[in-house]
């Protein structure tokens, strides 16, 4: 029988170093495939696992070099989250206490690839943290230094807190944090993570909650940005879509629609990576005339081109790639070009669905094979008509497939068990477990009895 899940609160309201044993203990027994009176928390015990097969030592402080300087300089300068230091800094570091000797911990940002970008906070703290390699430029990926805070989050694509012996590697016990990654709400690429960490003592259950807040508090002053910027493209676009005549858009450079003549609206046009003045065929728009815009750019349908035009001819080839663990996308290729897009992770989970199950799912179905709950349907509803205005040229519906027409090519990771790992969608772990043959489940080294 399933032992009882550790609860946050219950060790937030235990003496430090009680819950530190108890955490050990779950730990130790969970490595030597041991019953244990709890059960680690599901996020915690997905992290052990995927840290076993990597074959990541728990014993040992493994450390990747630091970036230089140069390259430290030159990752903040690209980075998006740059900009939303000031609303980061306000969130995360107006704790209770965060002045006091009582309450000590700093804030860290790190970027999509786990490397810290910037930390700042009590002065012991940083000490502290530099103690354990967890400084500006540094790899803090969970493949580097094990389950934490920034690698586990950037994994989960969700907040994630690690306190004390949840850390897989034993030097980071006296460690606890918490840690919210940053999408970009334009595109859904994922930026960064930003983090909350400090001694053990100053675990909080509601950190947690207080990280994943900043975190969506940052993606909404990006929004606001986003928004503003549209409305600045639309005020010099408009007039000029009234003298050019004729069917047009102005977009941004993510591809969202600023102003519209003499076509049906469309909320964002998919661009290529590469977009340049002349001739392209785009998605949902078919072949274009591009012009540059301050801020965007003029799309002029052809004649004979229009949303949809000659869609499913121009899909010829779709391929899917969720091989990697955070980054999943979806290349359209055919007679008149290719674009591709990278994927949110709940539409790399319907696209996975699409993929395995060519005859199609309806609306129920998916809702299961996504939710666990067939009544979901208006959500997934929802979900399948944003992804159709991109693929609208190789998505059929009713039921939900792609079209018989369309080669379709998955590209699954190595190992199944790395197939989308922040996904809990029941078809998704039912095909982690299937491809094994059930031998993963619960896991080397995690069995209990």
């Amino acid at each position: 029988m399933r032992s009882t899940t550790i609860d946050i609160t219950r060790l937030a309201a235990m003496d430090s170093r009680e819950a530190a044993l108890l955490l050990k203990e779950v730990r130790d027994a969970a490595l030597r495939g041991r019953p244990a009176s709890l059960a680690p928390r599901a996020d915690i015990e997905a992290s052990w696992r995927r840290m076993l097969r990597e074959g990541v030592d728990p014993d040992r402080d493994r450390r990747s070099g630091l970036l230089s300087p140069a390259e430290l300089e030159e990752r903040r300068a690209r980075s998006p989250l740059v900009a939303l230091l000031p609303v980061l800094r306000e969130g995360l570091m107006s704790l209770p206490g965060a002045d006091s000797d009582a309450v000590r911990h700093i804030m860290v940002v790190a970027d999509a690839e786990g490397r810290v970008l910037w930390r700042e906070g009590h002065a012991s703290v940083l000490r502290m943290a530099d103690g354990h390699g967890f400084e500006p430029g540094a790899d803090w990926r969970e493949s580097t230094v094990g389950t934490n805070g920034v690698g586990t989050a950037l994994v989960a694509r969700r907040p994630v807190q690690v306190h004390s012996a949840e850390h897989f590697v034993s030097t980071h016990h006296t460690w606890t944090c918490a840690g919210a990654p940053v999408t970009d709400p334009r595109d859904g690429r994922l930026m960064g993570v930003v983090d909350v960490s400090g001694p053990v003592t100053t675990m909080h259950p509601a950190t947690l909650l207080l990280v994943g807040s900043v975190a969506r508090l940052a993606e909404a002053e990006l929004r606001n940005r986003h928004l503003a910027g549209l409305a600045r493209l639309r005020a010099v676009a408009a007039p000029l879509l009234c003298r050019v005549g004729g069917r047009a858009l102005a977009v941004d450079g993510h591809g969202w629609t600023a102003a519209v003549h003499e076509l049906a609206p469309v909320d964002r046009v998919p661009l290529p990576a590469s977009l340049g003045a002349g001739r392209v065929w785009l998605p949902t728009l078919g072949e274009c005339a591009v012009e540059p815009l301050p801020g965007g750019w003029l799309l002029r349908p052809l004649d004979g081109a229009g949303p949809g035009a000659d869609a499913a001819d121009a899909a010829a080839r779709l391929v899917l790639d969720v091989s990697r663990p955070r980054d999943w996308t979806v290349r359209v290729s055919g007679a008149v070009g290719c674009w591709e897009r990278e994927l949110s992770p709940r539409h790399a989970e319907l696209l996975y669905v699409l993929a395995v199950r060519r005859d199609g799912r309806t609306a129920a179905e998916l809702a299961a094979d996504v939710f666990g709950d067939p009544t979901r349907t208006v959500t997934v509803r929802a979900e399948m008509s944003r992804i159709r205005r991109t693929l609208g040229g190789v998505l059929a519906h009713r039921p939900y497939r792609f079209r018989d027409e369309v080669e379709v090519e998955l590209v699954a990771p190595d190992d199944p068990a790395d197939l989308l790992p922040h996904s809990a969608a029941p078809a998704v772990r039912e095909a982690r477990h299937a491809a094994d043959g059930g031998r993963r489940a619960p896991g080397p080294g995690l069995n209990r009895g």
